[in-house]
């Protein structure tokens, strides 16, 4: 299966795609969308759905996962966080992918064995499971980890937006 991982921010949004048959997972692609930061929220959600849809077209994956919002000490950030979230959920429902939303501490318990390990930790095991041609950037590396939390739990939701 192939599984494009989201890690949603209103500035850098990093993208991850894996082909996976739930044990073994094989890296396709990753980066980061990065929009201006002094641009208005509008039209960097209007980028970064456009750069989503771009992704999505040309690597065909078969199911999405996004991380669910977690409760920031800025209430601001945790809003501009869920319109980001919003902007991806409505990309993958336009694109009739399977999805799967996922709490950060799932996400690390899933890739790292522990549901409070340290950013590093998870970069560290995002690596040894796909191998050095896994990218470095932060964003990018998180996004492969909810992809690879969606391959290992085999999660098997309905399409986003299926029943509209």
């Amino acid at each position: 299966m192939r599984v494009l991982g989201i890690d949603c921010g209103s500035v850098r949004t990093g993208y991850g795609i894996i082909d996976s048959d739930g044990r073994r997972h094989t890296i396709v692609s990753a980066g980061t969308i990065q929009v201006p930061p002094k641009e208005s929220l509008e039209k960097r959600l209007m980028a970064i759905a456009g750069q989503l849809r771009a992704v999505i077209a040309t690597f065909h994956p078969e199911a999405a996962a996004v991380e669910e919002v977690f409760h920031a000490v800025n209430p601001k950030s945790a809003l501009k966080l869920a319109h980001v979230r919003g902007v991806a959920l409505l990309v993958v429902a336009e694109a009739k992918l399977i999805c799967g939303e996922y709490s950060p501490l799932l996400i690390k318990q899933c890739v790292v064995g522990y549901g409070r390990a340290e950013k590093a930790q998870v970069q560290f095991m995002v690596r040894s499971l796909l191998g050095e041609s896994a990218p470095k950037q932060a964003d990018a590396c998180d996004a492969l980890a909810v992809a690879i939390c969606h391959a290992t739990l085999g999660t098997r939701q309905s399409p986003v937006g299926a029943h509209l």
